[in-house]
């Protein structure tokens, strides 16, 4: 059982390591070489670094307390009562090997010690090591940022004992979040030896084929599946001494060709690095991002590619786009369809060699970078005979593995195995697919926007389907009829969730509620807005425990749902907010309601506190519309309570949220509706004075006073004297006041500008 871990090596891959391993509640020791005038400066100043990363390293800043910084000449003694030791130093064998040997003697026996090297054998790093310390040692290869790259590559040698392996990567599952794959111990190992082969071709085609910076990148990223970043925003983040270091590791491991361009060395012997310098395949000027030509290596404005048959193919299903992808005309086209050819080709050659089966490479790719679907299901997707063709067209052969497929890697819930025989999918224990559900036949209803499945053991699970998950009359009406087909057909309990990789949801349905405005239909609205108010409020009173399984962006009407539940079981990456002031609006599905009534309560055991206290708080959430960026954040905030839980890993999310009703459901009871004590005239005097006090400096517009006034008008209960009210009475106020803001013309403005940009208007 790992309590503590030693991080041994305080670098950027060091210290996120400590950060995350802090962030998931664990003690770390993180060590460092010492420094000549502060013995510890280098730790500290990693675990400084870790601090002000951005994206933020630490899932909380209060959690760097659970860090103990020191070096490896006073303070390896540190390490004595650690039950796992990440060494993340110099990517060089002798020191590694020497300081294995200082681990070995002052380590407990039960110890496990891993490298995070990304290049070099383990066999050559445990030259002069014991049985013992070979039995608990393995490469456990980390992605940059640890805390947001889900891969973890774990790399055990012919000697590393079972037990180690299993308790390494039960730590990291469960505990880190990861998504751990076994990988051979052979250069790059998978994710790194096939992504940054396929970003040097990327980088080569663009000058075969006569494309841009830009153009690699629009044709790079969503179009096949990838992150926003596709190739050369990905190098910028990376950094480019990072790309060169690794591809003269892979050249020098493998005798293979990963060499780069001359004039991506001639960015980094000028220090044109990336992100970390402020400049690289980018460079952001006065908030302008410009795009190097690297015909001239000066920067230009950037030119978006925006042709017909690419925006065609955006919105289809990724097998279609990949498809559509390579059937585009001219140069795009071209240079697309040798792009797949070649990174084919090599995984289909290097699979056996470098992953222990064909499913390990896939989710590699997919949880180290960000790909949506790995090679293996693109080459199932795109279809064997075409990739066939892809190969012949550009001299390349076909390797055996492709000549063993019958068409397909994946079949009926089989895999091609590197014997040629087909095997069952590997179960990971613990996780619950939605898609494999559905595939069984366990849909119970659906429609277009939502769907309700059967998780098992009396458990359902209502699924959101519309764009990122927004909620409108469409995800309502199903939620009505799954809760009552829960209660009539004698289910348990409800969860509500999916699978979507960014957004539990984004809130309620924007462009819907504009065009109702805009028409004038107020009646409409109105009812609308009363139909979300009880599908809140019909998540907290049902007869059965109701769960929901935030993750992502959970915003508006999404956290206003995630807020009327019994429990959350939230993702660790939760990013929450009841985020409608933004818009020019104030939640009005309960949200406000619920802060106050969340925050008054919580001062009810304290006869000495000030009850305005409450009101403040939720007055400041709103206003500012405070968005977590994570589930302990949300924790501190107030949208999750102590009850609420957290996963680490996305994986399992759906099944702890399924565990938390099995938990709930024996005896259950809804609970009672409560009065709410309302401030009236005094905190609305108090609120809008400090309203006032922001105009005066000149810190809001007009529109933005007029906002907060009307939030403060709900959250004081209106005028008159402090009194008991019930919570309809505060869901009438949010109503009112959410109509009358959607009626102003800056309200307005403000929604058509968040939908056509993504952006909030200042107006």
């Amino acid at each position: 059982m790992i309590k503590k871990v030693g991080v041994v090596g305080a670098g950027t891959m060091g210290s996120g390591i400590a950060a995350l391993v802090a962030s998931a509640g664990i003690p770390v020791v993180l060590l460092d070489i010492p420094g000549k005038e502060d013995r510890n400066e280098f730790a500290k100043r990693g675990l400084e670094r870790a601090l002000k990363a951005k994206p933020a390293a630490f899932m909380d800043p209060e959690l760097a307390r659970y860090v103990e910084i020191g070096n490896t000449e006073d303070h390896l003694d540190k390490l004595k009562d650690c039950d796992w030791v990440v060494e993340v130093i110099i990517e060089k064998p002798e020191p590694k090997r020497a300081l294995y040997e200082k681990l070995e003697a002052i380590l407990k026996p039960s110890a496990i010690v891993s490298s995070n090297t990304s290049g070099i054998p383990m066999a050559i790093l445990l030259q002069g090591r014991s049985e013992a310390f070979r039995r608990r040692f393995l490469g456990t290869h980390f992605f940059n940022p640890p805390r947001y790259l889900h891969l973890l590559e774990l790399i055990p040698t012919p000697e590393t004992a079972p037990e180690v392996l299993a308790e390494i990567r039960r730590f990291g599952e469960r505990i880190l979040g990861k998504g751990t794959v076994l990988a051979k111990d052979r250069p790059g190992f998978i994710a790194n030896r096939l992504g940054v082969y396929g970003m040097v071709q990327a980088v080569r085609l663009m000058e075969k084929h006569g494309l841009t910076i830009d153009e690699v990148d629009a044709l790079t990223g969503p179009l096949l599946g990838r992150p926003n970043s596709a190739t050369f925003r990905t190098a910028d983040l990376t950094g480019l001494d990072v790309l060169k270091l690794v591809t003269e590791e892979l050249a020098q491991a493998t005798g293979e060709d990963f060499a780069l361009p001359d004039w991506v060395l001639r960015l980094v012997e000028e220090g044109r690095l990336g992100e970390k310098s402020g400049q690289g395949f980018y460079k952001r000027v006065n908030g302008e991002i410009l795009t190097l030509d690297y015909r001239t290596m000066e920067y230009v404005p950037r030119a978006k590619v925006d042709l017909p048959e690419l925006r065609a193919l955006r919105e289809l299903p990724l097998a279609e786009r990949l498809r559509g992808a390579l059937d585009l005309p001219g140069k795009y086209g071209a240079f697309l369809r040798e792009l797949f050819a070649r990174t084919a080709h090599y995984t289909l050659e290097k699979a056996e060699e470098i992953a222990y089966d064909l499913v390990s490479v896939d989710q590699a790719l997919q949880w180290g970078f960000g790909w949506e679907a790995g090679p293996f299901k693109n080459m199932d997707a795109v279809g064997h005979q075409r990739v066939k063709a892809l190969l012949a067209e550009h001299g390349l052969g076909e390797p055996r593995l492709l000549q063993r497929a019958e068409e397909s890697f994946y079949r009926n819930g089989t895999y091609l195995g590197f014997d040629g025989a087909y095997h069952p999918l590997p179960k990971r224990e613990g996780v619950i697919s939605l898609k494999a559900l559905k595939a069984e036949g366990k849909t119970l209803l659906e429609s277009k926007e939502a769907a309700l499945l059967d998780l098992g053991d009396g458990v359902a699970l209502l699924e959101f389907r519309t764009k990122m998950n927004a909620i409108g009359e469409g995800v309502i009406r199903m939620l009505q009829k799954s809760l009552e087909y829960v209660e009539e057909k004698g289910y348990v309990g409800l969860v509500i969730g999916n699978e979507d990789p960014r957004a539990f949801s984004a809130g309620a349905n924007l462009a819907l509620i504009l065009s109702l405005a805009q028409e004038g239909d107020w009646d409409e609205l109105s009812l609308a807005v009363r139909q979300f108010q009880k599908a809140s409020m019909s998540l907290r009173y049902s007869p059965f425990p109701v769960v929901v399984a935030p993750f992502g962006l959970t915003l508006g009407g999404g956290a206003e749902f995630t807020l009327h539940a019994d429990a959350v079981q939230a993702h660790a990456e939760l990013y929450m907010g009841l985020v409608e002031a933004g818009v020019g609006l104030l939640p009005a599905g309960g949200g406000t309601k619920e802060m106050l009534l969340r925050f008054t309560q919580e001062l009810l055991p304290y006869e000495e506190a000030d009850p305005f206290e409450g009101v403040r708080r939720a007055f400041n959430l709103i206003a500012l519309a405070k968005t977590s960026t994570s589930a302990l954040e949300a924790k501190k905030m107030g949208f999750l309570r102590d009850r609420d839980r957290i996963s680490m890993n996305r994986d399992f999310l759906i099944a702890d949220a399924k565990r938390r009703v099995l938990e709930l459901a024996p005896d259950y009871r809804p609970p009672l509706p409560p009065q709410v004590r309302v401030l009236g005239s005094e905190a609305l005097g108090n609120l809008r004075y400090a309203v006032w006090a922001f105009r005066e400096a000149g810190e809001i517009s007009d529109h933005d006073m007029r906002i907060g006034l009307e939030i403060a008008h709900v959250l004081s209960g209106g005028e008159g004297p402090a009194r008991e009210v019930s919570e309809w009475d505060l869901l009438d106020l949010e109503r009112e006041a959410f109509l009358k803001l959607l009626g102003t013309r800056k309200t307005q403005e403000r929604i058509a500008y968040t939908l056509k940009t993504g952006k909030p208007l200042r107006n």
